[in-house]
């Protein structure tokens, strides 16, 4: 079995079949040699929407694991088993968090993915999903696909660092003449409306450069979540907030919007933290399932001596384990693959 989480990329079909296929793999082998049927643990969306495909086109069926499961399972993995996992960024300046086990919940557990989730997690399978919110990564990728000639959603976010969202957002200073609106709080940068500037300057549409659309675009989707984030925290209590999915991907300016919007509504009581292996949680929830099953009988011996599952360092990668002692420290993480 794999691990695989919602998000499949477009070459991960002919790699699949590449091992399937070339005899010097030896995967297709040794998966028939233990069983009749290969699975891939899988979890999120793809693993029904592609269901279907692999089974037709690769004879491999997916196992299915709930999404929100293995997003909390994965969460709770690496906050205890990565050494600075979790960490902190404002004003460009990364800081990484030590994170007591024992007094690791509550938190708030914020999923980017097309949409949000925003998930209540008291403890290891203690979770509710309390909120949430449909402009995500796939509201930024959306609109900056309408509104610019970007052809994927990694070059609309290398385009964003070259643009001025001040270009297109309406500022505080735009209205009050240049000043603060000190009274309530507001400095004359604070955006005061998202796009703003496009209805109120002369200008053709022609004329707004796409790298300003999508700095704005990021901003204010990033701006958007970490408001709806803090409030959700301020109203369980909640003391962390974990952003993590595949809208982040480490990216400086999301994080730091982000950071500045959780500072900013909670006047600098909470502090927005990220995980260095946001992109992971689902997959490694799925892999961290098969604590779960009895695998006696599936001559496992075999597999693992080809495959081993085991935790262990090397170089910098992390080898996953169904075991519960973990201790690891390095940057990266690998599941092992095996069939079943």
């Amino acid at each position: 079995m794999i691990a695989w989480t919602s998000f499949i990329p477009k070459n991960f079909v002919s790699v699949l079949i590449f091992l399937l296929m070339n005899e010097n793999s030896g995967f297709r082998d040794h998966a028939a040699a233990s069983s009749d049927k290969i699975f891939i643990k899988a979890t999120g969306g793809g693993a029904y929407k592609f269901a279907d495909l692999f089974k037709e086109k690769l004879e491999i069926s997916l196992d299915k694991e709930d999404e929100m499961n293995c997003l909390v399972t994965g969460a709770n993995f690496l906050l205890k088993a990565v050494h600075q996992e979790a960490f902190t960024y404002l004003d460009g300046q990364k800081e990484f968090v030590q994170i007591d086990h024992n007094d690791l919940y509550p938190y708030l557990l914020v999923n980017i993915g097309s949409g949000v989730s925003m998930i209540k997690v008291d403890g290891d399978g203690k979770f509710e999903r309390v909120s949430g919110t449909n402009l995500g990564g796939g509201t930024f990728w959306g609109l900056g696909r309408l509104l610019t000639k970007c052809k994927n959603f990694d070059e609309l976010l290398e385009l964003s660092h070259q643009g001025n969202n001040r270009v297109i957002d309406m500022l505080v200073g735009d209205i009050y003449g240049g000043t603060d609106y000190a009274k309530v709080g507001l400095s004359a940068t604070t955006i005061a409306s998202s796009f703003g500037k496009a209805i109120s300057d002369n200008k053709e549409l022609e004329e707004y450069k796409p790298e300003d659309i999508s700095r704005s675009l990021l901003r204010m989707i990033s701006n958007n979540i970490g408001q709806i984030s803090y409030l959700n925290a301020l109203r369980f209590g909640l003391k962390r907030i974990f952003f993590a999915g595949f809208f982040i991907r480490g990216h400086a300016y999301t994080m730091d919007t982000i950071s500045v919007a959780v500072h900013f509504w909670s006047k600098g009581e909470a502090k927005a933290m990220f995980l260095r292996h946001e992109g992971f949680l689902g997959a490694l929830g799925a892999f961290m399932s098969y604590e779960k099953q009895s695998l006696d009988g599936l001559m496992v011996h075999k597999i693992m001596q080809r495959f081993p599952i085991s935790v262990s360092s090397a170089g910098d990668k992390i080898y996953c384990s169904l075991n519960s002692d973990w201790n690891l420290n390095d940057d990266s993480i690998q599941c092992s693959v095996y069939g079943t």
